[in-house]
Protein backbone atom coordinates (compact mmCIF):
# COMPACT_ATOMS: atom_id res chain seq x y z
CA UNK A 1 0.00 0.00 0.00
CA UNK A 2 2.74 2.83 1.11
CA UNK A 3 4.71 1.61 -2.65
CA UNK A 4 2.36 3.69 -3.88
CA UNK A 5 4.01 6.75 -1.92
CA UNK A 6 7.23 6.23 -4.45
CA UNK A 7 4.83 7.96 -6.93
CA UNK A 8 5.16 11.65 -5.37
CA UNK A 9 8.58 11.54 -4.99
CA UNK A 10 8.74 14.61 -6.87
CA UNK A 11 7.56 16.06 -4.06
CA UNK A 12 9.19 14.65 -1.41
CA UNK A 13 12.62 12.96 -2.65
CA UNK A 14 12.94 10.30 0.02
CA UNK A 15 10.09 8.68 -0.98
CA UNK A 16 11.89 7.02 -3.91
CA UNK A 17 13.12 4.59 -2.06
CA UNK A 18 9.67 3.00 -1.53
CA UNK A 19 9.82 1.59 -5.14
CA UNK A 20 12.93 -0.55 -3.90
CA UNK A 21 11.26 -3.96 -2.50
CA UNK A 22 14.73 -4.23 -0.01
CA UNK A 23 13.81 -0.83 1.86
CA UNK A 24 9.65 -2.35 1.84
CA UNK A 25 11.37 -5.56 3.12
CA UNK A 26 13.29 -4.28 5.81
CA UNK A 27 10.32 -1.67 6.72
CA UNK A 28 8.08 -4.56 6.65
CA UNK A 29 10.21 -6.68 8.87
CA UNK A 30 10.52 -4.05 11.62
CA UNK A 31 6.55 -3.19 11.54
CA UNK A 32 5.91 -6.44 12.37
CA UNK A 33 8.45 -6.52 15.14
CA UNK A 34 7.31 -3.86 16.82
CA UNK A 35 3.46 -4.79 16.14
CA UNK A 36 4.42 -8.57 18.20
CA UNK A 37 6.29 -6.23 20.84
CA UNK A 38 3.29 -4.18 21.10
CA UNK A 39 0.10 -6.96 21.19
CA UNK A 40 2.23 -10.04 23.01
CA UNK A 41 1.77 -8.91 26.15
CA UNK A 42 -2.17 -7.91 25.79
CA UNK A 43 -2.54 -11.27 23.99
CA UNK A 44 -1.11 -13.21 26.24
CA UNK A 45 -2.36 -11.42 29.21
CA UNK A 46 -6.10 -12.14 27.46
CA UNK A 47 -5.58 -15.47 26.53
CA UNK A 48 -4.36 -16.25 30.39
CA UNK A 49 -7.60 -14.64 31.82
CA UNK A 50 -9.85 -16.72 29.07
CA UNK A 51 -7.61 -19.71 30.27
CA UNK A 52 -6.77 -20.91 26.83
CA UNK A 53 -3.98 -23.41 28.01
CA UNK A 54 -2.00 -26.07 26.98
CA UNK A 55 -3.63 -29.81 27.95
CA UNK A 56 -0.70 -31.47 28.95
CA UNK A 57 -1.10 -35.26 30.62
CA UNK A 58 -0.26 -35.81 33.66
CA UNK A 59 3.77 -37.18 34.03
CA UNK A 60 2.45 -40.44 35.82
CA UNK A 61 -0.25 -41.66 33.14
CA UNK A 62 1.65 -40.40 29.85
CA UNK A 63 4.80 -40.82 27.78
CA UNK A 64 4.68 -36.49 27.81
CA UNK A 65 6.64 -35.94 31.46
CA UNK A 66 8.53 -33.48 30.02
CA UNK A 67 6.11 -31.38 28.77
CA UNK A 68 4.14 -31.25 32.12
CA UNK A 69 5.58 -28.33 33.47
CA UNK A 70 4.29 -26.60 30.58
CA UNK A 71 0.53 -26.91 32.33
CA UNK A 72 -1.59 -24.31 31.16
CA UNK A 73 0.81 -22.11 29.43
CA UNK A 74 -1.51 -19.49 26.73
CA UNK A 75 -1.45 -21.29 23.32
CA UNK A 76 -3.27 -20.43 19.88
CA UNK A 77 0.02 -17.39 19.82
CA UNK A 78 0.35 -18.08 15.89
CA UNK A 79 -2.29 -15.25 16.35
CA UNK A 80 0.67 -12.94 17.44
CA UNK A 81 2.47 -13.63 14.36
CA UNK A 82 -0.78 -13.85 11.92
CA UNK A 83 -2.28 -10.43 12.97
CA UNK A 84 1.96 -9.00 12.56
CA UNK A 85 2.77 -10.24 9.21
CA UNK A 86 -0.78 -9.88 7.55
CA UNK A 87 -0.82 -6.35 8.66
CA UNK A 88 3.01 -5.77 7.89
CA UNK A 89 2.51 -7.40 4.68
CA UNK A 90 -0.67 -5.35 3.15
CA UNK A 91 0.79 -1.91 4.57
CA UNK A 92 4.58 -2.43 2.86
CA UNK A 93 4.02 -4.85 -0.24
CA UNK A 94 2.30 -3.61 -3.70
CA UNK A 95 -0.51 -6.11 -3.91
CA UNK A 96 -0.04 -8.54 -6.95
CA UNK A 97 -1.35 -12.25 -7.43
CA UNK A 98 1.18 -13.70 -5.65
CA UNK A 99 1.46 -11.68 -2.52
CA UNK A 100 -2.96 -12.09 -1.79
CA UNK A 101 -2.81 -15.43 -3.00
CA UNK A 102 0.05 -16.22 -0.53
CA UNK A 103 -1.77 -13.93 2.42
CA UNK A 104 -4.89 -16.01 1.18
CA UNK A 105 -3.33 -19.28 2.38
CA UNK A 106 -1.39 -18.11 4.89
CA UNK A 107 -4.72 -16.98 6.39
CA UNK A 108 -7.20 -19.06 6.39
CA UNK A 109 -4.75 -21.78 7.26
CA UNK A 110 -4.96 -19.58 10.58
CA UNK A 111 -8.44 -20.22 10.78
CA UNK A 112 -8.10 -23.77 10.04
CA UNK A 113 -5.28 -23.99 13.41
CA UNK A 114 -7.57 -21.80 15.62
CA UNK A 115 -10.52 -23.67 15.15
CA UNK A 116 -8.36 -27.03 16.08
CA UNK A 117 -7.21 -25.18 18.78
CA UNK A 118 -10.24 -24.12 20.02
CA UNK A 119 -11.50 -27.18 20.02
CA UNK A 120 -8.98 -28.80 22.09
CA UNK A 121 -8.39 -25.96 24.40
CA UNK A 122 -12.06 -25.03 25.49
CA UNK A 123 -14.15 -28.08 24.42
CA UNK A 124 -11.61 -29.48 26.20
CA UNK A 125 -11.57 -32.29 22.92
CA UNK A 126 -7.89 -34.47 22.52
CA UNK A 127 -8.28 -34.30 18.98
CA UNK A 128 -9.40 -31.22 18.34
CA UNK A 129 -10.92 -30.78 14.51
CA UNK A 130 -10.86 -34.44 13.01
CA UNK A 131 -8.20 -35.55 10.33
CA UNK A 132 -11.08 -35.83 7.36
CA UNK A 133 -12.43 -32.29 8.09
CA UNK A 134 -8.52 -30.54 8.28
CA UNK A 135 -7.67 -32.31 5.25
CA UNK A 136 -11.09 -31.41 3.17
CA UNK A 137 -10.13 -27.67 4.74
CA UNK A 138 -6.51 -27.72 3.40
CA UNK A 139 -7.50 -29.57 0.03
CA UNK A 140 -9.89 -26.49 -0.55
CA UNK A 141 -7.82 -24.17 0.41
CA UNK A 142 -5.26 -25.39 -1.96
CA UNK A 143 -7.73 -25.72 -4.65
CA UNK A 144 -8.63 -22.17 -4.13
CA UNK A 145 -4.83 -20.63 -4.29
CA UNK A 146 -4.55 -22.89 -7.74
CA UNK A 147 -7.41 -21.57 -9.74
CA UNK A 148 -5.98 -17.82 -8.59
CA UNK A 149 -2.69 -18.43 -10.02
CA UNK A 150 -3.92 -20.46 -12.97
CA UNK A 151 -6.17 -18.05 -14.13
CA UNK A 152 -4.56 -14.82 -13.59
CA UNK A 153 -2.58 -13.82 -16.66
CA UNK A 154 0.74 -12.53 -14.51
CA UNK A 155 0.72 -16.37 -13.07
CA UNK A 156 -1.19 -18.65 -15.65
CA UNK A 157 1.83 -19.48 -17.38
CA UNK A 158 5.02 -19.25 -14.86
CA UNK A 159 3.25 -21.48 -12.34
CA UNK A 160 2.77 -24.03 -14.79
CA UNK A 161 6.75 -24.95 -15.00
CA UNK A 162 8.31 -27.45 -12.67
CA UNK A 163 12.14 -26.62 -11.48
CA UNK A 164 14.43 -28.82 -10.02
CA UNK A 165 17.61 -27.74 -8.24
CA UNK A 166 20.88 -28.00 -10.10
CA UNK A 167 19.19 -27.96 -13.13
CA UNK A 168 19.68 -24.96 -15.35
CA UNK A 169 15.81 -25.25 -17.48
CA UNK A 170 12.33 -26.23 -16.61
CA UNK A 171 11.56 -29.86 -16.55
CA UNK A 172 8.25 -28.98 -17.17
CA UNK A 173 6.46 -26.42 -19.23
CA UNK A 174 2.63 -26.17 -19.46
CA UNK A 175 2.39 -28.76 -16.17
CA UNK A 176 -1.27 -30.54 -16.48
CA UNK A 177 -3.23 -28.13 -13.70
CA UNK A 178 -4.44 -31.88 -12.11
CA UNK A 179 -0.86 -32.95 -11.29
CA UNK A 180 0.44 -29.20 -10.14
CA UNK A 181 -2.61 -29.37 -7.34
CA UNK A 182 -1.20 -32.76 -6.33
CA UNK A 183 2.14 -31.53 -5.99
CA UNK A 184 0.92 -28.17 -4.41
CA UNK A 185 -1.42 -30.23 -2.15
CA UNK A 186 1.62 -32.25 -0.75
CA UNK A 187 3.94 -29.30 -0.12
CA UNK A 188 1.09 -27.05 1.48
CA UNK A 189 -0.13 -30.17 3.67
CA UNK A 190 3.30 -32.08 4.00
CA UNK A 191 5.23 -29.11 5.34
CA UNK A 192 1.76 -27.91 7.53
CA UNK A 193 2.44 -31.51 9.63
CA UNK A 194 6.15 -31.30 9.43
CA UNK A 195 6.05 -27.87 11.24
CA UNK A 196 3.41 -28.43 13.50
CA UNK A 197 5.51 -31.95 14.52
CA UNK A 198 8.51 -29.55 15.05
CA UNK A 199 6.30 -27.36 17.60
CA UNK A 200 7.04 -29.39 20.82
CA UNK A 201 9.99 -27.56 22.57
CA UNK A 202 10.10 -23.52 23.45
CA UNK A 203 11.05 -21.49 20.47
CA UNK A 204 12.24 -24.67 18.24
CA UNK A 205 9.35 -24.58 15.76
CA UNK A 206 9.96 -20.54 15.88
CA UNK A 207 13.77 -20.49 14.94
CA UNK A 208 13.82 -23.41 12.17
CA UNK A 209 10.92 -20.97 10.39
CA UNK A 210 13.53 -17.72 10.36
CA UNK A 211 15.81 -19.40 8.77
CA UNK A 212 13.85 -21.23 6.03
CA UNK A 213 12.20 -18.31 4.96
CA UNK A 214 14.95 -15.85 5.09
CA UNK A 215 16.36 -18.25 1.96
CA UNK A 216 13.12 -18.26 1.02
CA UNK A 217 12.81 -14.29 0.78
CA UNK A 218 16.27 -14.55 -0.72
CA UNK A 219 15.26 -16.78 -3.08
CA UNK A 220 11.79 -14.55 -4.47
CA UNK A 221 14.15 -11.91 -4.46
CA UNK A 222 16.35 -13.14 -7.02
CA UNK A 223 13.46 -15.04 -8.82
CA UNK A 224 11.97 -11.47 -9.13
CA UNK A 225 14.81 -9.87 -10.46
CA UNK A 226 15.41 -9.90 -13.99
CA UNK A 227 19.19 -9.41 -14.12
CA UNK A 228 20.45 -11.59 -10.75
CA UNK A 229 17.56 -14.57 -11.89
CA UNK A 230 19.38 -14.50 -15.47
CA UNK A 231 23.29 -14.67 -13.76
CA UNK A 232 21.73 -17.59 -11.25
CA UNK A 233 20.21 -19.60 -14.19
CA UNK A 234 16.84 -19.46 -12.40
CA UNK A 235 13.46 -19.14 -13.31
CA UNK A 236 12.39 -15.27 -13.59
CA UNK A 237 9.17 -15.17 -12.26
CA UNK A 238 8.03 -11.48 -12.85
CA UNK A 239 6.35 -9.71 -9.55
CA UNK A 240 7.09 -12.80 -6.94
CA UNK A 241 10.07 -10.35 -5.73
CA UNK A 242 7.46 -8.98 -3.54
CA UNK A 243 7.26 -12.26 -1.73
CA UNK A 244 10.36 -10.61 0.00
CA UNK A 245 8.66 -8.41 1.87
CA UNK A 246 5.86 -10.81 2.96
CA UNK A 247 9.01 -12.99 4.01
CA UNK A 248 10.03 -10.40 5.85
CA UNK A 249 7.24 -9.09 7.42
CA UNK A 250 7.11 -13.12 8.54
CA UNK A 251 10.71 -13.06 10.07
CA UNK A 252 9.94 -9.62 12.23
CA UNK A 253 6.82 -11.44 13.18
CA UNK A 254 8.70 -14.71 14.35
CA UNK A 255 11.53 -12.89 15.67
CA UNK A 256 9.20 -11.02 18.03
CA UNK A 257 7.27 -14.25 18.69
CA UNK A 258 10.08 -16.10 19.83
CA UNK A 259 10.79 -13.48 22.34
CA UNK A 260 7.94 -14.57 24.02
CA UNK A 261 8.39 -18.10 22.95
CA UNK A 262 11.93 -18.81 23.94
CA UNK A 263 12.65 -20.89 27.45
CA UNK A 264 10.54 -20.83 29.34
CA UNK A 265 7.51 -20.27 26.74
CA UNK A 266 5.14 -17.53 27.99
CA UNK A 267 2.88 -18.47 24.76
CA UNK A 268 2.52 -21.44 22.32
CA UNK A 269 1.90 -21.21 18.95
CA UNK A 270 -0.42 -23.40 18.45
CA UNK A 271 -1.88 -25.31 15.08
CA UNK A 272 -3.31 -21.68 14.77
CA UNK A 273 0.74 -20.81 14.08
CA UNK A 274 2.23 -24.44 12.76
CA UNK A 275 -0.55 -25.35 10.27
CA UNK A 276 -0.29 -21.67 8.51
CA UNK A 277 3.63 -21.20 8.29
CA UNK A 278 3.99 -24.32 6.95
CA UNK A 279 1.30 -23.90 4.79
CA UNK A 280 2.65 -20.15 3.57
CA UNK A 281 6.08 -21.79 2.92
CA UNK A 282 5.04 -24.75 0.53
CA UNK A 283 2.93 -22.26 -1.61
CA UNK A 284 6.11 -19.56 -1.42
CA UNK A 285 8.16 -22.57 -2.36
CA UNK A 286 5.85 -23.40 -5.45
CA UNK A 287 5.57 -19.34 -6.44
CA UNK A 288 9.06 -19.01 -6.59
CA UNK A 289 10.25 -22.28 -8.55
CA UNK A 290 12.27 -23.81 -6.20
CA UNK A 291 9.63 -26.34 -4.56
CA UNK A 292 12.40 -29.67 -4.24
CA UNK A 293 14.41 -27.57 -2.30
CA UNK A 294 13.13 -26.63 0.55
CA UNK A 295 13.38 -29.95 1.15
CA UNK A 296 16.84 -28.91 1.82
CA UNK A 297 16.52 -25.79 3.60
CA UNK A 298 13.55 -27.09 5.43
CA UNK A 299 15.41 -30.71 6.25
CA UNK A 300 14.95 -30.22 10.32
CA UNK A 301 11.14 -30.46 9.23
CA UNK A 302 11.52 -33.18 6.78
CA UNK A 303 13.79 -35.40 9.55
CA UNK A 304 11.04 -34.37 11.94
CA UNK A 305 8.05 -36.02 9.73
CA UNK A 306 10.26 -38.56 8.62
CA UNK A 307 10.91 -39.39 12.15
CA UNK A 308 7.05 -40.22 12.56
CA UNK A 309 6.47 -41.92 9.94
CA UNK A 310 9.72 -43.88 10.86
CA UNK A 311 8.36 -44.81 14.25
CA UNK A 312 5.05 -45.70 12.80
CA UNK A 313 6.07 -47.92 10.81
CA UNK A 314 8.81 -49.73 12.86
CA UNK A 315 6.06 -50.22 15.24
CA UNK A 316 3.44 -51.56 13.12
CA UNK A 317 6.09 -53.91 11.07
CA UNK A 318 7.54 -55.13 14.56
CA UNK A 319 3.96 -55.81 16.29
CA UNK A 320 4.00 -59.04 17.89
CA UNK A 321 0.81 -61.11 19.01
CA UNK A 322 0.05 -58.83 22.07
CA UNK A 323 -0.08 -56.15 19.85
CA UNK A 324 2.59 -54.28 21.30
CA UNK A 325 5.71 -53.52 18.87
CA UNK A 326 9.11 -52.00 19.03
CA UNK A 327 10.26 -48.51 19.03
CA UNK A 328 12.92 -47.17 16.66
CA UNK A 329 13.54 -44.12 18.27
CA UNK A 330 13.39 -43.63 22.37
CA UNK A 331 10.40 -40.77 21.63
CA UNK A 332 8.59 -39.28 18.29
CA UNK A 333 8.91 -36.66 16.92
CA UNK A 334 12.69 -37.07 17.11
CA UNK A 335 13.47 -33.77 18.93
CA UNK A 336 11.59 -35.85 22.08
CA UNK A 337 13.93 -38.58 21.13
CA UNK A 338 17.19 -36.45 22.46
CA UNK A 339 15.44 -35.06 25.70
CA UNK A 340 14.92 -38.88 26.10
CA UNK A 341 18.95 -39.29 25.87
CA UNK A 342 19.21 -36.66 28.97
CA UNK A 343 19.81 -33.27 26.63
CA UNK A 344 18.07 -30.45 28.05
CA UNK A 345 15.51 -29.02 26.21
CA UNK A 346 17.71 -26.11 25.78
CA UNK A 347 20.82 -27.64 24.05
CA UNK A 348 18.15 -29.85 21.55
CA UNK A 349 16.48 -25.98 20.77
CA UNK A 350 19.88 -24.48 19.89
CA UNK A 351 21.66 -27.64 17.90
CA UNK A 352 18.60 -27.99 16.19
CA UNK A 353 18.46 -24.58 14.98
CA UNK A 354 22.41 -24.43 14.11
CA UNK A 355 21.42 -27.68 11.35
CA UNK A 356 18.51 -25.02 10.35
CA UNK A 357 20.54 -23.10 9.71
CA UNK A 358 23.06 -26.01 8.08
CA UNK A 359 20.38 -26.51 6.00
CA UNK A 360 18.81 -23.33 5.00
CA UNK A 361 23.09 -22.57 3.55
CA UNK A 362 23.17 -25.74 1.67
CA UNK A 363 19.57 -25.10 0.12
CA UNK A 364 20.70 -21.43 -1.04
CA UNK A 365 24.18 -22.63 -2.42
CA UNK A 366 21.97 -24.86 -5.07
CA UNK A 367 21.49 -21.14 -6.51
CA UNK A 368 24.53 -21.15 -7.72
CA UNK A 369 25.29 -24.90 -8.46
CA UNK A 370 23.93 -25.40 -12.02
Amino acid sequence: MLSLLAKYESVYGPLRLLGFSTVRTLCAAVTALLIGFVIGPWLIARLRRLKFGENCPDPRTGDLAHRFDKQNTPTMGGLLISGSVVLASLLWAEPNVWVLVALFVYSALTAVGFRDDYLKVVHKSKAGISSAEKMTWQTLITAVALVALVLHPQSANKIRELWLPFVKTPVLVGMPVALLFVLMFLWVVGFSNAINLTDGLDGLATGCTITVVLVYGIMAYAAGHAILSGYLLISHVPGVGELTVVCGALIGACISFLWYNSHPAEIFMGDTGSLALGGLIGIMAFMVHQPVTLAIVGGVFVAEALSVIIQVGYFKATKGPDGVGKRFFKMAPIHHHFQKLGWPETKVVARFWILSLVCALAGLATLKLR
